[in-house]
């Protein structure tokens, strides 16, 4: 986190019920890192999530796929979305966490994300289809999904890798998960009453 008076770098957690997704401003990733950001030209924001490939990736999961996912390592998926105007406008059903970080904590932040790419031979990430929402897209990740490593536990070590005092294996849960990241930041925005 950045100490008083550093120059600081505004990233977002949005909970979507089951799992959270980390919002960057598209303009504050430093050059040469996360090149997928060029994906998405048009975009003022990216939000970054991350999961079990099978289960992601179909619009009606079932039983059966989400023990698949928990019980055997599977491979996973990274969800980019792009999109712009303001995250709370975006998201207006969900729980909006804002966190400060250092420049470095958000250079870490971004090479964490590049670093969840699986590459083929000629160094290219691999899309794999559109993403649920918005304008984005799926990409083949070079990491497994287990029990032990969730969607909650790969945001979290996101955050931890940007400096926020938070233990991934204690995070599974996406309420867990947005109740640590509030304590690194602040809740901007609460889920409506009518949702819960």
């Amino acid at each position: 986190p950045p100490g008083p008076g550093e120059p600081f770098i505004i990233i977002y957690l949005v909970s979507h019920g089951w799992h959270a997704g980390i919002v960057v401003k598209r303009a504050d990733i430093p050059a040469g890192i996360w090149p997928q950001h060029n994906d998405f030209p048009d975009a003022e924001y990216l939000e970054a999530g991350w999961g079990d490939k099978d289960y992601y990736m179909t619009t009606s999961p079932h039983q059966g796929i989400t023990h698949k996912a928990l019980l055997i390592p599977t491979a996973s998926v990274l969800h980019i979305v792009g999109f712009s105007g303001s995250v709370t406008r975006n998201f207006p059903r969900s729980e909006v966490v804002r966190i400060e970080l250092s420049e470095v904590g958000f250079q870490q932040l971004c090479s964490y994300l590049e670093n969840s790419y699986a590459l083929d031979e000629a160094g290219r990430s691999l899309p794999l289809g559109p993403s649920l929402y918005g304008s984005g897209q799926f990409y083949l990740s070079r990491e497994s999904y287990h029990a032990f490593n969730t969607c909650n536990a790969w945001t979290a070590r996101g955050l931890r890798e940007a400096g926020c005092a938070i233990t991934p294996a204690e995070n599974l849960s996406v309420d867990t998960l947005m109740a640590t990241a509030a304590k690194c930041g602040a809740v901007i925005q609460n889920i409506p009453p009518n949702l819960e």
